[in-house]
């Protein structure tokens, strides 16, 4: 089996679509902080994921802490998007075979979580158009 979070840590480097596919369960369950309800399904879940991926990693984008349990972690993160400085943590669970089962990403400040809201917002309307 593969760890699933350096394969996580690959696929934020190189945003290969391979990888992410390869990484999500079918079943997966996507918790947002710009979304009331849990996202279910493998497709829906790479699409937000791929979305914040390309907003939140850019080049100030780095994981500053890493909290591991046998099937799970937490990964704390910072990155500063249109001058805001945010912070968060990815919740991370993954099942026997090494696939991603729940994935929860928690942010703030509130002034960064508004700012993530409305640009993820703009993100996956302009991927729904295409």
């Amino acid at each position: 089996m593969n760890d699933p979070i350096e394969t996580w840590h690959e696929y934020v480097r190189s945003r290969e679509p391979a990888l992410l596919d390869g990484l999500l369960d079918d079943d997966v369950v996507f918790e947002s902080p710009v979304v009331f309800t849990p996202q279910r399904g493998k497709a829906i879940t790479a699409k937000y994921l791929r979305a914040a991926v390309s907003l939140l990693g850019a080049a100030s984008f780095d994981y500053v802490h890493t909290w591991t349990a046998p099937s799970s972690a937490v990964l704390e993160f910072t990155s500063e998007i249109d001058g805001i400085t945010l912070n968060g943590v990815d919740l991370i669970t993954w099942n026997a075979a090494g696939k991603i089962t729940h994935f929860k990403v928690m942010v703030r400040p509130l002034q960064a979580l508004n700012m993530l809201h409305r640009k993820m917002g703009e993100l996956l309307a302009a991927s729904v158009a295409s």
